[in-house]
């Protein structure tokens, strides 16, 4: 039988993309189911209370950390479906699994995940024991179940190592299948279990022996298509993805890690992993079983089988159409549709303080926790994106977990999560994180994904009505009845006026039976002759009819040929034009590059002069500190030798004073005693500069000289001064003589002169006598001690017979600064560490006034 009519390839197509075009993306969120785990011990204390099918009610025990903190007692957590501790395996298939099957049949990926704590039962619900199998089998048996009379011989698909499958001849599926026989024989003669493996009764050694033989439920699929089944198992340890099913890497006992990319179509995958094409569920399963002895697993304080990496069992269904007979594959790799279900075991969350790990298994253990750490990151981002509107990166390539399954959180397939929960008060600390984890994952939307089948236009149940019609053809050949060799049905009726013409003998005219017979004859050929005419011309006017049509089609299509040549003409010339620009646009990239590599260079060029520079100026610094450094030590010596001599020094000077001061105090006895007795000379104090002072820290007292009573005679010629002459004292008028540059001492005792006028030079004498009456010379000078002495030279102006003016100094003030940081002295009084100086300091001369003129 053949179809009457074929679409192309390229019309499919078309067709196909204008149909997404006009879709709207819809998102549905990601399903949370939550399972709880039965209570292994009757002394164990449940903290949860499952309330209806969708929310479970957690009590805080108090031996939880925030208990204290936690201002309600209950919290409430919802979920798309709660199962009970005692829900059975084919329940929560049916209800979570058995939709994302249905979709696989239909050509849409699928994700399922497993997460909790460890020992939460994650392994149990995703693989299940010999007494109730898990989700992982039953889909299995769903699959083949439903795809049992449309399977493709092996080998007919075969893996392209870039996440696509190349579609083979007959011949060349042929030819790799006797080169499995061979090698699996090959196998056999030296001693080792190839991949066919014989089922024997040990539980241990072959799972599948005991598996029990559960109702299977058939799903409805394409007739016309044709299906396969292969299987992939990696694990994800320490952030490393290994392959399980690997025969070298079992045959070297070590695995090599793989590098997961991105194939042409943006679909991550695993490089180079090994792909096993199965044909039953038994063979599927015990392909997981063999990739399942690879898996890491140790043991805890926690759990005795304590997974230590995710698994991912991915079950990829490839299906392609038969051609317009139904016979045979098509030989385009373009037609064949791909979809995968990844079942993923997730490793359990767990803490440290309380599985007691230590070396390899807490460094396992903060591997697992960063990779969870990373999805739960990863799901946030994506909610806060959809919620607020953001466009924040989601760091997928942070782990290996996220990066292999980007693509179901980006729309390529539906997402469902099974969150395993231990009831018992002792996890409530870490079941509180799954929970808030699980309220997270709720949140995040995902788009629906699209079948991606291509449509050829193909007659719908062509491969039922060949098999119909081989059947009709071979029965016929049974019988004999025709020739049956291209045969072409054409149901209708045979164009042939009947047998010959009766044979007939008249030899009487009277024989009326004979014309009777020859007349009935004849209208029945005649009858039959319209019969056939009217046929010829119903069926001449069906094909004039369909002549037209055709005709008409074949218009439509020259028409839409001709704008499809002139679309194309604007598209070729749109195509020149963007060359061009590219052309260009690559010139002035090009040139770009150029100037970019040229301006790194100079960048790279002073980088490292300024590097150069930097290391030197270092290394000038460094030099400096060492000289000064240096330099400090030698002066810190040179101070200290020079501060050992300097007070060697001081006093060796001071006990010379002293010995001064003693002999001056005798002279001082010996001239009071010589006043004494001669009571009718006048006694003159006249302080003396040439006379050593003892350094002082305080106002030495002042002596005040007595007036003049020196007369000299007029023959002399020397102006003498009037002894009489006297001012009223309130009209005392200072002349304040302050030659060069005086040092400012800031002492508080201060001369006191209410009336005065500053000079700092006699040029003339007129500056004395207007106006004045006394005198005052202010000096400075550094004592034997290297302390700031400043000295007040007092005296009384006197006007000179000559019109001129003497001064006669009859008292002087010693002022001295001392800085409070020297070293105390001994001395002859000390007072609070201060040393004062007497009467004694002054040397008194029994002299005439000094007088100026």
């Amino acid at each position: 039988m053949k179809s009457s009519r074929v679409k192309t390839i390229g019309s499919a197509r078309k067709l196909v993309n204008r149909t997404k075009g006009t879709n709207i993306i819809s998102k549905d969120p990601v399903q949370v189911y939550c399972r709880l785990r039965p209570m292994q011990f009757s002394s164990d204390v449940s903290c949860m209370r499952v309330i209806s099918d969708t929310t479970i009610v957690i009590t805080p025990p108090e031996s939880a950390i925030n208990f204290r903190n936690t201002s309600n007692k209950e919290i409430q957590t919802t979920f798309t479906h709660v199962f009970p501790p005692d829900a059975k395996q084919k329940e929560i298939f049916d209800t979570v699994a058995l939709p994302l099957v249905e979709n696989l049949i239909q050509g849409r990926n699928g994700l399922l995940f497993t997460y909790g704590v460890t020992g939460s039962g994650k392994t149990y619900t995703m693989t299940g024991d010999s007494s109730q199998d898990g989700i992982m089998p039953r889909c299995l048996d769903v699959i083949f179940s439903s795809i049992m009379n449309y399977q493709t011989k092996k080998f007919v698909f075969k893996p392209d190592k870039l996440n696509g499958f190349d579609v083979q001849s007959e011949a060349d599926a042929m030819l790799d299948r006797q080169n499995e026989i061979h090698a699996g024989l090959m196998s056999q003669k030296n001693g080792r279990s190839g991949k066919i493996r014989k089922v024997d009764s040990d539980s241990d050694s072959n799972p599948i022996a005991i598996r029990e033989c559960n109702e299977v439920q058939t799903l409805s699929v394409d007739q016309d298509n044709v299906y396969a089944v292969f299987v992939t198992y990696v694990e994800i340890y320490n952030n490393s993805v290994y392959d399980l099913l690997d025969d070298d890497d079992a045959r070297a006992k070590t695995l090599q890690s793989k590098i997961v990319r991105e194939d042409g179509n943006k679909n991550m995958y695993v490089h180079a992993v090994t792909e096993v094409e199965v044909k039953s569920s038994d063979e599927a399963f015990e392909v997981f079983h063999r990739g399942q002895r690879k898996r890491r697993v140790a043991h805890t304080a926690l759990n005795a089988e304590s997974s230590r990496s995710h698994s991912a069992f991915t079950i990829r269904l490839v299906q392609a159409p038969l051609d317009c007979e139904g016979e045979q594959v098509i030989q385009d790799k373009r037609v064949i549709c791909i979809s995968q279900l990844s079942l993923v075991d997730l490793a359990g969350s767990e803490r440290t303080n309380r599985t007691k790990n230590t070396g390899q298994r807490l460094r396992e253990a903060g591997n697992i926790n960063n990779s969870l750490m990373t999805l739960r990151s990863c799901l946030e981002i994506l909610r806060e994106n959809q919620i607020q509107g953001t466009n924040k990166i989601v760091p997928y390539r942070d782990s290996k977990l996220t990066h292999l399954f980007k693509n179901y959180f980006d729309g390529e397939g539906q997402v469902r999560m099974i969150v395993c929960v231990n009831p018992r008060a002792d996890d409530y600390d870490e079941t509180i994180q799954v929970m808030k984890f699980a309220e997270v994952t709720q949140e995040v939307q995902i788009a629906r994904p699209t079948i991606t089948k291509l449509d050829l236009g193909y007659t719908p149940g062509r491969r039922q009505a060949n098999k119909i019609f081989k059947e009709a053809r071979n029965r016929l050949e049974r019988e004999g009845r025709v020739e049956v060799n291209g045969l072409e049905v054409d149901i209708g009726l045979v164009y042939s006026l009947g047998g010959p013409f009766p044979e007939l003998e008249t030899n009487n005219s009277h024989n009326d039976k004979i014309i009777t017979t020859l007349i009935h004859f004849l209208e029945q050929r005649i009858n039959k002759r319209d019969i056939l005419r009217a046929d010829l011309q119903q069926k001449q006017n069906e094909f004039r009819k369909m002549l037209s049509a055709m005709e008409q089609e074949n218009i439509g299509l020259k028409v839409e040929n001709a704008a499809l040549k002139a679309s194309n003409v604007q598209q070729k010339k749109k195509v020149s034009a963007l060359e061009g620009h590219l052309g260009k646009t690559e010139a002035q990239i090009d040139s770009l590059i150029c100037k970019l590599n040229n301006a790194n260079e100079i960048i790279r060029s002073m980088q490292q002069e300024l590097k150069d520079r930097d290391m030197t100026l270092n290394q000038r610094l460094i030099d400096k500190q060492r000289v000064k450094q240096k330099y400090n030590t030698k002066m810190q010596v040179e101070t200290d030798k020079m501060n050992r001599e300097l007070e060697i020094k001081l006093r060796q000077q001071r006990e010379q004073l002293q010995n001064q001061m003693k002999a001056q105090d005798d002279k001082l006895r010996l001239v009071k005693q010589i006043l004494v007795d001669e009571n009718n000379v006048a006694t003159e104090r006249i302080i003396s500069k040439d006379v050593p002072l003892t350094p002082i820290h305080v106002v030495d007292t002042t002596k005040r000289i007595a007036p003049s009573t020196d007369r000299r005679s007029r023959k002399d010629r020397v102006m003498v001064s009037n002894p009489r002459y006297r001012r009223s004292q309130s009209a005392d008028r200072w002349i304040d003589h302050r030659p060069g540059a005086l040092i400012p001492v800031g002492t508080i005792l201060q001369p006191l002169m209410h009336r005065r006028r500053s000079i700092s030079r006699l040029a003339d004498p007129k500056e004395i006598t207007e106006g004045a009456s006394r005198y005052c010379l202010v000096a400075q000078e550094h004592d034997t001690d290297g302390e700031l002495e400043t000295k007040l030279y007092k005296g009384d102006i006197l006007p000179t017979s000559g019109g001129g003016a003497q001064v006669v100094f009859n008292d002087m003030e010693c002022l001295k600064q001392s800085s409070p940081k020297a070293r105390k002295r001994s001395g002859p009084a000390e007072v609070d560490g201060q040393t004062s100086v007497t009467n004694q300091n002054l040397e008194i001369h029994s002299k005439k006034p000094r007088v100026i003129n």
